[in-house]
């Protein structure tokens, strides 16, 4: 198996002069490489893969492309490589169509492979091609490495993310078995009758934020302390960030240390983003990257997710009876009287139970 480990390098004048041209190289190479696939799409000609790599070839045996040879070939492959998968999720309406890179997009990264032991941590440090040893923030032990991706984020800061080979340690569970309905206002509950509550940490930096962004407003375009003050909102978005993903981290590995069958809704996030009077927030909870979470790590130890569709009425049936009250669409009703049955219901608790018993019926479907 493989997985991904984030650790911060600091990288000293000279890497980093290295670093950004790298990731020069690598975008005007993509660049390069999407058009010449648009130029032959226009001509009726197929071009792929193969065709851009040769181009690459090419181009580093003219003189003027001689720069192209100063950075590792490696991370050109790359980028040709992730140009060529960007078509193909394309093709498969996974992704919509590539576009060229900007060089004023401040995220940027280049991805390398290893090859003889090329990539390695060494003490405090890491062995880069090309870059040499730079100096990490190791907070955990590696496997063998396969590739690493150079990040720079708009904050200013420069990451490693190591993708390497593991074998995940047996975690016994509890063999429970739990539904989660998900939420704006309550983050998640459960089948059990349990909740966890939405962090908000959007929102509780909301202030800085808004400050941070009107003393941007008023710095001079092309300035540097415009660039600073750029600097100063990213961070507050990366806080946020960063503490949205500690927060998912913990609740997702919480539920798979707990339970063997975790039932969970389909969802269309991508769709439901689309109303605007509530894209914020859904977009705020990131309910995409829990369910993610769950899903990888359900994999690697053992356990069971059982998605139901996503039009099943799990708030609006009556998981004592069965009875459908279509009246509870209102998001509004949050306690609510079975007609059928005169049982009262907790709206997401009830709709926690529901998706259970769902999944439980497609596992044994």
């Amino acid at each position: 198996m493989q997985k991904g480990i984030k650790f911060r390098i600091y990288p000293n004048k000279g890497q980093k002069a290295f670093i950004h041209q790298t990731l020069g190289c690598c975008r005007f190479i993509y660049n390069r490489g999407l058009a010449m696939r648009k130029e032959g799409y226009e001509k009726g000609e197929k071009i792929g893969y193969g065709q851009t790599s040769a181009m690459l070839t090419e181009l580093k045996k003219q003189e003027e492309f001689a720069f192209l040879k100063e950075v590792d070939s490696i991370a050109l492959q790359q980028s040709l490589r992730d140009l060529d998968r960007g078509f193909v999720n394309f093709f498969q309406k996974r992704a919509s169509h590539p576009t060229f890179k900007s060089k004023h997009n401040h995220f940027q990264s280049y991805r390398t492979v290893n090859q003889k032991d090329n990539i390695r941590i060494v003490g405090r440090y890491i062995k880069l091609p090309k870059l040499g040893y730079v100096k990490v923030r190791q907070s955990m032990e590696v496997g063998n490495i396969h590739h690493v991706t150079i990040e720079h984020t708009p904050s200013g800061k420069y990451f490693a993310v190591l993708n390497v080979e593991f074998e995940p340690e047996p975690r016994p569970n509890q063999g429970g078995t739990i539904g989660i309905d998900v939420g704006i206002k309550t983050f998640y509950s459960d089948s059990n009758g349990n909740t966890a509550a939405n962090p908000k940490y959007l929102e509780r930096s909301m202030r800085k934020l808004v400050r941070e962004q009107r003393r941007l407003s008023r710095r001079e375009k092309g300035s540097h302390n415009r660039d600073k003050q750029r600097i100063r909102v990213a961070k507050v978005h990366e806080k946020v960030t960063n503490q949205r993903n500690d927060f998912l981290q913990k609740q997702s590995t919480m539920l798979v240390c707990e339970n063997q069958t975790i039932c969970i809704e389909d969802l269309h996030v991508k769709g439901m983003i689309r109303n605007h009077k509530l894209a914020k927030s859904i977009a705020s909870v990131s309910w995409a990257k829990f369910f993610e979470m769950l899903e990888y790590k359900a994999v690697w130890y053992g356990n069971e997710i059982r998605k139901v569709p996503t039009m099943y009425p799990s708030s609006q049936t009556c998981s004592s009876c069965g009875y459908r009250n279509p009246l509870v669409k209102n998001l509004r009703i949050r306690i609510w009287e079975c007609p059928g049955c005169h049982a009262v219901h907790d709206r997401d608790t009830n709709a926690g139970i529901n998706i259970l018993k769902k999944g439980l019926q497609l596992q044994s479907a």
